[in-house]
């Protein structure tokens, strides 16, 4: 079981939910939305939460690129990306392309407001 944290203030972030929850057949991963309030079992706090992408797997909380390959490994039709996610230089590549999308991510969020 997966649980992934998401703002449910950022219309991009709701997009891309919508889409995993269509995509998450069998119920795999529990969506929690920050936005509305932070889970109480999570150890990172609400600000963290907002500014980056988190999962958890496996009782291992998960942050950024890690976390998105996280969710992908519970969806079937993207398990096979989020396995070779594992790998460290997939990972890195990932995570950097990550950290750039995060720096362009306001401009995003008001142009799909």
């Amino acid at each position: 079981m997966v649980k992934v944290w998401f703002d449910g203030a950022c219309p991009l972030c709701l997009r891309e939910i919508a889409l995993m929850r269509r995509l998450d057949r069998r119920g795999s991963i529990t969506f929690v939305d920050v936005a509305a309030g932070a889970d109480p079992s999570c150890p990172i706090d609400r600000a963290q939460l907002l500014a980056r992408f988190h999962a958890e797997e496996n009782g291992v909380v998960l942050s950024g690129a890690a976390a998105f390959a996280a969710m992908w490994r519970a969806i079937p039709l993207l398990r096979p990306l989020g396995l070779a996610a594992r790998h460290p230089a997939a990972l890195r590549l990932l995570e950097a392309a990550y950290v750039r999308f995060l720096k362009i991510r306001p401009r995003l969020q008001r142009l799909f407001a």
